[in-house]
Parts: C-alpha cells; sequence; structure tokens
C-alpha cells in the first residue's frame, strides 16, 4: 500500500509587499528588452492574479485522446491606497499639468511597466515576483458619505500581463513573469528589485568553495 502522507513542509500565502514598477523602454524584435529605473509603486494590501487560459478536447475513435490549451494575459488585480495624481497619471498614460497641479483626463497615451512584488509564505519566506511586461488599467474611484464608523475606501489597480516580444537567450522563448522561490535556494536574491530581472539576468547563488 503506497503511503498516503504528504511530503515535506505545507506552506500557504500570509502576506504581501515591495509593490514596484519600471516602466518598460524597449521591447522588439530588433533591440533586446530594456526597462527603466525601479520605483515603488504604492504600500499593497492584496494582490490577485488569475490567468486567461483555455481548454478544447479532441476526440478520436469516440475518446478523448489530445487536449488544446491556450494561455492568454495575466491579470493582477493589486489593492492600494489612494494614488497621487501624478502616479496615477503615469500608469494609465494621461497627463498633470505641472502649473496647476490638475490631472487632465484626456486621450492616453500607451505605456507598458514591468511589476515587482513579493509574497510571504507561512514559513517566513518569500515568493519574488518580476512580470516583465503589462499596462494597468483605469481603476475605479468610491467613496460613500462620512458617518461615525470607521469605514474607507481605497483603490484597486487592474495590471494586464503578456508575452514580451524579445526572445531571451536563456531558453529560447519569450516570457510574461520571472519568479523566484526563496527555499529553493538556488538564487541570489539580495538585489532581486534593484532592476528588473529577466530569465538572463537571474543570478545563482555562487557556491563555496
Amino acid at each position: 500500500m503506497a503511503d498516503s502522507k504528504i511530503s515535506g513542509k505545507v506552506v500557504e500565502f500570509r502576506g504581501c509587499d515591495n509593490l514596484v514598477i519600471a516602466e518598460v523602454t524597449a521591447d522588439d524584435k530588433e533591440n533586446e528588452y530594456t526597462a527603466g529605473a525601479v520605483e515603488v509603486l504604492a504600500p499593497v494590501a492584496t494582490v490577485s492574479k488569475t490567468v486567461d487560459n483555455s481548454t478544447e478536447t479532441h476526440f478520436y475513435d469516440n475518446t478523448g485522446m489530445l487536449n488544446i490549451r491556450s494561455e492568454g494575459s495575466d491579470e493582477v488585480t493589486l489593492t492600494v491606497p489612494v494614488l497621487s495624481l501624478i502616479k496615477l497619471a503615469k500608469l494609465i498614460g494621461k497627463t498633470v499639468d505641472e502649473e496647476t497641479g490638475a490631472f487632465i483626463d484626456g486621450d492616453a497615451e500607451e505605456r507598458y511597466f514591468a511589476l515587482g512584488y513579493r509574497l510571504k509564505l507561512t514559513d517566513g519566506t518569500y515568493r519574488y515576483v518580476w512580470r516583465l511586461k503589462g499596462t494597468f488599467s483605469i481603476p475605479d474611484e468610491t467613496s460613500e458619505t462620512e458617518n461615525d464608523g470607521t469605514d474607507t475606501n481605497n483603490q484597486e489597480l487592474t495590471f494586464t500581463g503578456i508575452k514580451t516580444i524579445t526572445v531571451f537567450k536563456k531558453d529560447n522563448k519569450r516570457a510574461k513573469a520571472v519568479v523566484l522561490d526563496e527555499r529553493d535556494g538556488k538564487c541570489d536574491l539580495a538585489k532581486f528589485f534593484d532592476k528588473v530581472q529577466t530569465p538572463d539576468t537571474i543570478s545563482a547563488l555562487k557556491k563555496s568553495v
């Protein structure tokens, strides 16, 4: 009889922090992928990711023999405090008048960002994430009348992540994200958020002699 016990430590997600962005400055077949300086986006309360995918089964001889899977974009939902107008304008490609500070809600400029964050696990370790290319949707804003209670409203940002056009040398593929788990103990994570990490820039831990 096979052993039914699950080996290894069971962990769950319990926390998130270090929400950062960097604007994607190049991503095409002629140039390598590049991104600008990393900057803090906002304190973060929740991070939630879903993947747009579909699977279709093909039948032969009255039997399902082949699954065809299609993987689309990632959707990352972030709960954050109310952003400044300057930060909001940058994320969604709008403008702020320098003289008056007025947010001008006109035509949007197409801007792509890389998104980084950490997810804390119940054993105290972290999962490190860089999503390499995506856009932010215009967030909804809700504010209710003030009363004697303690209710307030924050903002919810939606980041839609897609694959890069750039094909990385590491595995000769395009990529949507680089995700590393501290528990594996294989990668040098000390400067993970100093710049956007790609499959070609992540570094393995140096083995002691």
